[in-house]
């Protein structure tokens, strides 16, 4: 099993955030998946909705633990990259068993499966493809958001860069300012001087 995520290594620190939200993710799965063997009918396929959404949750934090590991300094990154495997093979199990349980037609509905199977596997994939369209969905829906966050936060941030080059530009153009003036003063003084000299 994998390592404590309090552990933390140098340069790891986001990697081991998606450490701990994982291991709370999987530790919810796998209670749903200990929980469906004892279901059927229409609960037996509730609680399997909800373990395909806990295993969604659990494969984009593993896509972002991926994506953080190639930020981490290479002396670190073998024992990162060992503690990302085990959570890879712990998600890939929870995979496979969810599979085989929600491919349990008799399971799922019983008698009415015996009565005509061929119908009730058409119907229930239909279902399934509505069911990860509407994930599918969801889930863009949520990218949509947080690009619109991060083009909002950067739209703000070039406002504010160019109020500071304003800022500065009108700082620099006094400042010449002050300089051309002091340097009439200079020239105005240097033929005072001059001028006294000569009497």
């Amino acid at each position: 099993m994998t390592t404590n995520p309090l552990d933390t290594d140098v340069g790891s620190e986001l990697f081991s955030s998606y450490e701990a939200d994982l291991r709370l993710v999987q530790a919810d799965l796998n209670q749903k998946l200990d929980q469906i063997p004892e279901l059927s009918g229409e609960p037996r396929k509730a609680m399997i909705r909800q373990a395909e959404h806990s295993l969604d949750e659990a494969s984009e934090l593993l896509d972002q633990m991926r994506l953080e590991k190639q930020n981490i300094p290479s002396a670190t990154r073998n024992k990162i990259n060992q503690r990302f495997r085990n959570f890879e093979s712990d998600v890939d199990s929870c995979k496979r068993k969810l599979k085989s349980l929600a491919d349990d037609r008799h399971a799922l509905f019983g008698s009415r499966y015996q009565d005509d199977p061929a119908a009730m596997d058409a119907q229930v994939e239909q279902r399934q493809q509505l069911l990860n369209g509407t994930d599918r969905l969801a889930r863009t829906s949520d990218r949509i958001r947080e690009s619109q966050r991060i083009a909002n936060e950067t739209e703000q941030i070039g406002a504010s860069t160019l109020a500071d080059l304003h800022s500065q530009r009108t700082v620099i153009e006094h400042t010449r300012g002050t300089i051309l003036e002091s340097e009439g003063f200079v020239d105005r003084s240097v033929k005072t001087l001059r001028g006294m000299s000569r009497r």
